[in-house]
């Protein structure tokens, strides 16, 4: 009788032992950053029609963007912001707005930021005014921008 008892505690121990050692790997794997996806972060950016993002890239000044026009007719662009969310840093379009962006035509825009942290990751709101060529009436692309800072 008492030997049984032995031997399901050990059986027990050695559960234990597994799951302890499970645990500290995977604490030190958390602890060097192995789960964290801020490191992973690709340039991504994406807007609604009638635009596309064909590149873009953002530095320590300013975010670079070369909008495709994908409409069927000219579009002049008023400004362009980016309302950061991490970090919450603003940008604006510089001396490129306006800008007249021709049908299916790719122009680049530099939208002038505050310092940002090089070798950081920024994520932000794109909000794209523009008009139909001959109407008065404003209109708004939206999207959002995603990328390491170089």
């Amino acid at each position: 009788m008492r030997r049984k008892g032995q031997a399901a505690v050990e059986f027990l121990m050695t559960y234990g032992w597994a799951i302890l050692a499970a645990v500290i790997a995977i604490g030190v794997l958390a602890y060097f950053g192995v789960f964290s996806p801020g490191k992973y972060v690709t340039d991504s950016a994406i807007v609604t029609a009638p635009f596309y993002v064909n590149a873009q890239n953002i530095n320590a000044t300013d975010i670079n963007m070369e909008l495709r026009n994908n409409g069927g007719e000219s579009l002049n662009v008023t400004n362009i912001s980016v309302v950061g969310t991490t970090p919450s840093i603003n940008c604006y379009c510089g001396s490129l707005c306006p800008s007249v962006v021709s049908a299916s035509n790719v122009t680049t825009f530099k939208i002038v930021c505050g310092a940002l942290q090089s070798g950081g990751t920024y994520k932000g709101d794109i909000t794209i005014n523009y008009r139909k060529s001959g109407s008065s009436i404003d209109l708004t692309s939206t999207g959002t921008i995603a990328g390491k800072i170089v």
